[in-house]
């Protein structure tokens, strides 16, 4: 039985459409969840939008319109985007589903049951575009200008809500930290929430009456949840929740929760000490990811540098922003987007690089063979050297991926594609052609096989271009497990397949007119 696997991005806030963030943290986790399931796990992965709270009543109010329409028109922009980019999602999960209406009451009944939820009456800052309480000393600013520590306006509400009794599980969750230091990740987001949790935690607001457009609390008229609440349980909704012991249960705890870096207090203090409340096994890993930014500057609709990632997957292509945004970006810490770094790197990694290097050994065996698969030939100890230097690379992008390094996996695999090019004009076959035919199919056979082994390695960052690599050489085994040639070959060389001459996969960019 394959071992299961799952992984969630954070389901997206739909009350504007999506930024080319939402289209990041989207792409890397489908990169993960692929490279899961080549390495034979059974791999469940959700993402989609988290729509209830103040923020999706106050933007359906701008519009005039009711709130529930509001919701479903802005989630169909995210489910779009999550298609076009070639997001292979098990679910996507919408937080006005009824399964997860469920499963949020069920939470909330379990939080009841642990003598962990109590009334009262809040008082405090509150946070509209974050969905969040702030205590008075985190807040900068003065008067009515007081800000976040994200830097979004504040206001002071007054209120009568249920309160979850956070402060119970400050030393469980300092115990938690210290003996799983994987528990979050990268370190500079562990020392954070370390640090936040060691100054103190207090009780949380965890329900609403000024509005009604959420969850609502059991038997608590007038009251609905907390939006962090519901936003969180959407992870368990997609295993079952409450069922434990249904299909997908087997998922649980998830392994990966992938997020932004600006909502890892949710997920790494509220959400570990809901489920330690609720009697939950908790997840394996927070992963807090970095900011992409438009030219060194975090996206703002007020500065008007929101990208549209539809318009750049239209301008490049869908792969070459997939291999974009996991090569250029250390994965874990910001980076920056600009059109001029994009046609920089796909042009010179995936272009002239990999594209060249399958586009001039595939053309040449269509048009000097016919079609037909090179011969063992006369072997040299070049070749094994070169199989042996793809493997290691090949080997550098697992290693990457399974530790979420996924710039510096990708940077492995493209060491093989170096060493390709370096063998290919080294060995230069076109002049072997006329003085050493023999020596000429040694040298194409390797290359062949070199591509095959690179082109699956590097298939969950640009799925769609490495399949058509492979299906121009008849390569429809692709298991990253087979990676190694295991008789491949030789099966295809004895088949009918024929190589046909080749259209590039990876053609160059050049600049969109309007960038």
């Amino acid at each position: 039985m394959a071992d299961p696997f799952y992984i969630t991005t954070a389901i997206h806030y739909p009350n504007g459409r999506p930024h080319i963030g939402h289209a990041y943290e989207m792409v890397a986790a489908d990169a993960i969840a692929r490279f899961q399931r080549q390495a034979g796990r059974d791999v469940l992965f959700q993402t989609g939008t988290d729509e209830h709270g103040l923020k999706m009543v106050q933007a359906a109010r701008d519009r005039d319109m009711p709130v529930r329409d509001l919701a479903n028109e802005m989630s169909s922009y995210f489910h779009a985007m999550a298609d076009r980019l070639g997001i292979s999602y098990d679910r996507f999960m919408r937080t006005v589903d009824e399964d997860h209406y469920a499963a949020s009451s069920a939470i909330w009944q379990a939080m009841a049951d642990a003598g962990d939820l109590y009334l009262d009456r809040y008082e405090g800052w509150y946070s509209v575009r974050d969905e969040a309480f702030y205590d008075e000393s985190e807040l900068t600013g003065e008067g009515d200008d007081r800000r976040s520590p994200q830097g979004t306006p504040v206001e002071w509400t007054a209120e009568e809500t249920w309160f979850f009794r956070l402060s119970k599980y400050q030393q469980p969750l300092l115990d938690l930290f210290a003996a799983n230091p994987d528990f979050i990740r990268p370190e500079s987001r562990r020392n954070e929430v370390m640090r936040f949790v060691e100054g103190g935690l207090k009780d949380l607001s965890v329900s609403r009456t000024s509005f009604d457009w959420g969850v609502p609390v059991p038997g608590s008229p007038g009251h609905v949840m907390y939006v962090w609440v519901d936003a969180l349980t959407n992870y368990l909704t997609g295993i079952g929740y409450p069922d434990m012991n249904g299909d997908k249960a087997k998922y649980w705890p998830a392994d990966i929760h992938l997020i932004g870096k600006d909502i890892v207090r949710f997920h790494a203090v509220y959400w570990p000490a809901f489920l330690l409340s609720a009697g939950i096994p908790l997840p394996k890993s927070v992963f807090g990811h970095g900011f992409l930014l438009t030219r060194g500057e975090k996206m703002s609709k007020s500065v008007g540098n929101v990208v549209d990632p539809m318009a750049l997957a239209d301008a490049f292509g869908v792969d070459a922003l997939r291999y974009f945004f996991l090569r250029e970006v250390s994965f874990g810490q910001d980076g920056s987007y600009s059109p001029e770094a994009i046609v920089m790197r796909v042009n010179a990694e995936l272009a002239n690089s990999f594209g060249n290097l399958a586009q001039r050994t595939l053309s040449f065996i269509a048009k000097n063979l016919g079609g037909e698969f090179p011969t063992a030939g006369t072997v040299q100890d070049a070749d094994g050297m070169l199989i042996e230097e793809v493997v290691v690379a090949c080997a550098g992008f697992k290693s990457g991926f399974t530790d979420l390094a996924l710039s510096q996996g990708i940077e492995a695999w493209m060491r093989g594609v170096f060493a390709c090019n370096q063998y290919i004009d080294a060995q230069a076959p076109w002049a072997l052609r006329k003085t050493d035919p023999e020596r000429m199919n040694a040298v194409l056979r390797t290359l062949v096989r070199a591509i095959r082994m690179l082109a699956i390695a590097i298939l969950p960052v640009v799925p769609e271009s490495a399949g058509k690599v492979l299906d121009q050489i008849g390569a429809t085994e692709r298991d990253h497990a087979a990676i190694d040639d295991d008789g491949w070959y030789d099966r295809i060389a004895a088949s009918d397949f024929r190589i046909a001459p080749p259209s590039p996969v990876f053609p160059r960019l050049g600049m969109p007119a309007e960038a």
